[in-house]
């Protein structure tokens, strides 16, 4: 062994020595300037190192200038990152080129260009070969011809071919005069030819694709049959002119609803800013009633226009408008958008930032009549973060609003009502921390608000001027300790670190100048499923501010180990309730009791838990569990469960104990399966049901999606559709047909 080890040591050495006597011969015949195994010098002359990929050089000759240089294995040349492997090399000492031949490959930031013959110039870094194929994802490309411009990042070639499968034969492909790559932005050709196997099915004089950017000039098509719709397909035609310009022309048929479609456009106008414009319209053969009972309209559109724009550094502005015909048209017609937000507003704001102040506008006005609103027109508000007063151990903040207010409700079912309203919210806090660990910020501040006399046919109010005052504290520490004896196979730890945050805040509040109910109500609280801030400016319903006398503890607690060199929570856990030393009418003395609970005992494990326990009641209002087990890239199972008390003067809907999980199993290679189900206990309906096979198609996945929905008072709802996505350009986000399974039957 260590025979051999000499002897490659002593070839290597006599193969630079060698090398370094032919770059040297003509000026200087005794000084060595070899490649070396250093780094290469900032120095024009930089030193490539050439070496064999394996075993011992062999020379076919060498003169004053070229060394030859050939290897059964192949030679290895490498330069300023780029790394050149082939049969045979020649290199020019003076022009400073790399002749190579036989099995040639090139990689140079992440791309890997194949060809038999190459010519490297070390000085430019520029390439020029005859044939050759390269890999760069999410494309795969061929051509003859290839000349590289590194200076300005541009490759081309005659006679070339462009496609996203890597195989040898590709399925489909673009064949073009010419080809333009600019790896890792956009690969351009002329008079290119698009081929489905050897049938020629499209030609575009220029074509363009980019890697930032989906597959352009596509069809997208969603067959499927849904009993509410009949069998039906939804198409769209997706085309990109520029980076700064595309979008799509949908089509859809269903044969129960009739035809329905529209253009989207996307742009970007630079410095101007970014924006969409979507449309849709059908004739509906059968579009029902809305919630008045009253049928709805057979002619059922959308508009929705958007634009963000950063007009200057710290000041942006967003306009977004949303019309669309009636309630349900979201709801019917694209249902993924309809579960994310069932009633979308139309708005305009824009942001400017300062150091210590935000200053907003924001309009709002009501397009939509069948949607409740609260008109702004508009709402300013300027916002002072907390700043050091001076050099005093002071912080001071702030939050003032001036704005016009109507409230708009949905189909005028409760008559309109307006006013001005101007409130100016200013806080003193003196944070201070006491033997290094304990943490006490008392507060003392005061608001101000006034109200205009109220217009409209709705509720009359007076003009009214409001003072609240309001203090209180907030005391906390922190605490830690570390286990390094703590050993444990079963939760993967190593070491353990238990942090410790116990907290109190307290706040106090009188009774204000005006109760909520003298006053017209615009920003409200709504009840909610957990604890809404106690303190301001965080508690933000200016119009329901009243009397507060609470007492808010917390215990927050983190377990911590040591994975693979990373910290990681396997359990962080928060426990939280009121204690209100002051009852206003209808509370009670002691809030309910939440609890917040996250797992992580494995890396491929995971529990959550939230809870909320009535204790004057001795009753659980609400829980929401949830697991996840990953073992591996075979199978996962997710499984939850939450709970919501019935309320019975809401009727039946106003609770729940649901039922739900999700089941992945890749069959192999090429097949997987997806369930998904929701399962009510309190009536023992099987809610929905999802199951989906995908279909590895080598460029393509395939999905072919059964969903049954159970409805109450209704006709059950069953849809089947297949779809399908190209992979270098998917259709749908990693995760995202999983976490919103309606994007696989076109809702």
């Amino acid at each position: 062994m260590k025979k051999r080890f000499l002897i490659s040591l002593t070839a290597r050495l006599f193969f630079v020595f060698t090398l370094s006597i032919a770059q040297a011969a003509e000026s200087e015949p005794t000084t060595s300037t070899a490649p070396s195994h250093e780094q290469p010098s900032s120095e024009e002359d930089d030193n490539i190192l050439f070496e064999p990929i394996s075993g011992l050089f062999d020379f076919e000759s060498r003169d004053d200038k070229v060394v030859h240089m050939t290897h059964p294995s192949g030679i290895r040349a490498t330069y300023r990152g780029d790394t050149l492997t082939a049969k045979r090399m020649s290199y020019n000492h003076d022009t400073r080129i790399i002749e190579a031949e036989g099995d040639v490959k090139l990689q140079r930031d992440g791309s890997l260009w194949i060809g038999e013959r190459l010519s490297y110039n070390a000085q430019t870094r520029n390439i020029q070969g005859d044939t050759f194929k390269v890999g760069d994802a999410p494309f795969f490309a061929a051509g003859n011809n290839l000349t590289a411009d590194i200076t300005n990042g541009v490759y081309t070639a005659s006679e070339g071919m462009v496609t996203t499968d890597d195989v040898e034969n590709p399925v489909y492909r673009i064949k073009a005069k010419t080809l333009i790559v600019f790896p890792g932005k956009r690969i351009v050709a002329y008079g290119a030819t698009a081929y489905v196997g050897k049938m020629p099915v499209f030609y575009w004089p220029y074509y363009r694709r980019d890697y930032a950017e989906r597959h352009p000039n596509n069809i997208e098509l969603t067959p499927g049959y849904r009993s509410l719709y009949g069998p039906y397909i939804l198409g769209a035609y997706n085309w990109h002119v520029s980076t700064n310009l595309n979008g799509a022309l949908n089509l859809d048929y269903r044969q129960k609803r009739g035809f329905g479609g529209g253009p989207d456009l996307n742009y970007d106008l630079g410095p101007l800013g970014q924006g969409s414009i979507r449309t849709y319209l059908t004739r509906d053969d059968d579009p029902r009633t809305n919630n008045l009972a009253l049928p709805i309209d057979s002619f059922r559109s959308r508009l929705e226009f958007s634009h963000r724009a950063t007009i200057r550094t710290n000041l942006s502005a967003r306009a977004v408008v949303r019309l669309q015909s009636d309630e349900f048209f979201i709801r019917d017609f694209f249902e993924t958008e309809y579960l994310k937000n069932p009633q979308p507003s139309t708005f305009f704001e824009a942001d400017q930032n300062w150091r210590n102040f935000n200053l907003n506008i924001l309009a709002q006005p009501q397009v939509n009549d069948f949607f409740d609103t609260v008109e702004r027109l508009p709402d300013i508000k300027l916002t002072g973060v907390r700043q050091q007063i001076g050099v005093t151990p002071l912080y001071y903040e702030s939050e003032s609003s001036l704005g016009y207010f109507r409230h708009q409700f949905a189909n005028n079912a409760v008559p309109e009502f307006a006013a001005w309203r101007g409130d100016s919210f200013h806080q003193i806090v003196l944070p201070k921390t006491f033997w290094g660990w304990l943490n006490f910020t008392p507060r003392v501040g005061g608001r101000y608000t006034h109200y205009g006399e109220s217009e409209g046919p709705g509720i009359a109010f007076n003009e009214e001027d409001r003072f609240v005052f309001n203090t209180g504290a907030e005391l906390s520490f922190k605490a830690a300790r570390v286990f390094k004896s703590v050993k444990s196979q079963l939760l993967d730890m190593n070491e353990m670190r238990h942090i410790l945050e116990p907290s109190i805040n307290y706040v106090y509040v009188p009774s204000p100048s005006e109760t909520p109910p003298n006053l017209p109500q615009f920003d409200t609280a709504f009840p909610t499923f957990r604890l809404l801030p106690i303190e301001f400016p965080d508690f933000n319903s200016i119009d329901s501010v009243d009397s507060e006398n609470t007492f808010r503890f917390g215990l927050r607690n983190k377990l911590q180990t040591k994975r693979e060199g990373r910290v990681e929570d396997v359990l962080k856990s928060a426990v939280y309730a009121d204690w209100r030393a002051q009852r206003r009418p209808g509370q009670s003395s002691f809030s309910d009791i939440f609890t917040d609970i996250d797992f992580q005992p494995r890396t491929w494990l995971s529990a959550s838990s939230q809870t909320r326990y009535d204790i004057n009641a001795g009753v659980l209002q609400q829980s929401d569990h949830y697991l996840t087990y990953e073992p591996n890239n075979i199978w996962s199972l997710a499984v939850g469960h939450r709970y919501i008390r019935d309320v019975p003067a809401l009727g039946f809907d106003s609770g729940a104990n649901a039922i739900y999980g999700t089941f992945y199993l890749r069959l192999n290679e090429d097949w997987g399966l997806r369930t998904q189900h929701r399962f009510e206990a309190r009536d023992g309906r099987l809610e929905q049901q999802y199951y989906t096979l995908y279909r590895d198609l080598r460029s393509w996945t395939g999905a072919l999606t059964l969903r049954v929905r159970e409805a109450r008072g209704g006709r059950d709802d069953l849809t089947v559709a297949v779809t399908f996505s190209l992979k270098a350009f998917p259709r749908f986000g990693i995760g995202e047909d999983s976490v919103s399974p309606s994007l696989l039957v076109g809702g």
